[in-house]
């Protein structure tokens, strides 16, 4: 293909992992289904002189995915994985060995947590977790054996907001590689490799997808962290579905324009929140109360739709109240489609590092695609249920 001309990334999202001259005009890459790949002669067998060796390996239908990924990421190389769970894991094991120490963030993703608490130190690798607001300070804290460092901007459910520069700063001069889950802000509102990040992974089942249909992960390196990550990735022997990475490729160039609904819908219902007397607070980085607002500000170019509020006291018959009757509000763990959800959530209970204190629950809401008032007149009728049953 021609070189690029234009790098704006809402472009970038609608032209990077499509080649129609390639593939006789059709516009999106077409979908194929493969495991057995002919080698035209001898020769090309012996020397893999083959673009593409074997299904799991990798077809032009995922190949062009991971190049739109990697594009739009600013990476180099990109890996695709079947869930986002799946690329955070193969992105832990093809870099860690058993003795290693590795730093994560403890306001990561709660299944992240259980494998690094489950697998990995069966593995024999020694896991710390760390204060996500310690910034630079986490150079205290490398050791010899330090070999990554993790972190998740914003935080899993409590939204806080790391200095990515920073962390990465005190990684590299401690030798350690950063690996980041960027799947809240997504490559749209913020560029990890901008940052410092040597590794980025996304639950592509979220926003990249954006239609609640599809399992998937990406994995996209810098050229250094490439060659070692895609080793493990082939090692495990992961693949991506023909069909999967369609469906995200046709999810992806509609990115930019759902990503800014989610967020204008996320910030009304958030402002608006601010002012229910049910809500003790609302936890929502573009909001100026949130603490971390002003690296928000310089690090991001935009919010998502997901975000926490935390309820004044209440029971849990009063909670259940307001929950179960809702119309527009799924209970579910995903977030990302086009349908807005909510859900009760407990960090407390995994914290280790850090303490999180509240009086009142903490539900997460995932702003979907409906008309913001509705969406509004939804949760009014429930604080009125929730209300009338305290």
């Amino acid at each position: 293909m021609s070189e690029k001309k234009f790098s704006r990334p809402e472009t970038t999202i609608v032209t990077a992992g499509r080649d129609p001259e390639a593939n006789f005009g059709v516009v999106n890459p077409p979908v194929y289904h493969a495991s057995t790949i002919l080698y035209p002669t001898f020769q090309s067998l012996k020397k893999r002189e083959v673009k593409y060796t074997y299904g799991r390996r990798g077809t032009p239908t995922t190949a062009m995915l991971a190049e739109a990924v990697a594009e739009l990421e600013g990476g180099v190389h990109c890996a695709l994985a079947p869930s986002g769970l799946a690329a955070v894991t193969i992105s832990l094991l093809a870099n860690l060995k058993a003795g290693d120490h590795l730093l994560m963030t403890d306001s990561v993703y709660g299944p992240t947590r259980n494998f690094c608490d489950t697998t990995l130190t069966r593995f024999g690798v020694e896991v710390e977790y760390y204060d996500p607001r310690i910034g630079g300070d986490i150079s205290k804290l490398i050791r010899p054996a330090t070999t990554v460092v993790f972190v998740e901007s914003p935080g899993s459910v409590t939204f806080e907001v790391q200095n990515i520069p920073a962390i990465a700063e005190a990684a590299h001069e401690g030798g350690a590689l950063v690996i980041m889950d960027n799947t809240w802000a997504s490559p749209l509102f913020f560029k990890p490799f901008e940052h410092g990040v040597d590794i980025s992974v996304q639950a592509a089942t979220k926003y990249l997808c954006g239609h609640s249909d599809v399992m998937a992960g990406t994995i996209t390196t810098t050229e250094e962290a490439w060659q070692q990550t895609i080793d493990g990735h082939g090692q495990i022997g992961m693949c991506l579905a023909p069909d999967d990475a369609y469906l995200i490729q046709r999810g992806l160039r509609t990115l930019s324009v759902r990503l800014k609904q989610h967020m204008e819908t996320g910030l009304i219902l958030a402002r608006w929140l601010e002012t229910r007397p049910e809500v003790a607070r609302v936890i929502h980085p573009a909001l100026p109360s949130h603490p971390d607002h002003a690296l928000w500000q310089r690090d991001f170019t935009g919010a998502s739709g997901l975000f926490s509020i935390e309820l004044t006291p209440c029971s849990d018959d009063a909670l259940a109240a307001m929950l179960d009757d809702l119309e527009l509000y799924g209970m579910g763990y995903s977030w990302g489609g086009y349908e807005s959800l909510i859900v009760p959530q407990y960090p407390a209970k995994i914290r280790t590092a850090t303490k999180y204190e509240a009086e009142g629950p903490l539900l997460r809401i995932h702003a979907g695609l409906e008309s913001p008032e509705d969406l509004m007149a939804d949760l009014e009728a429930g604080f009125d249920r929730l209300n009338a049953a305290r």
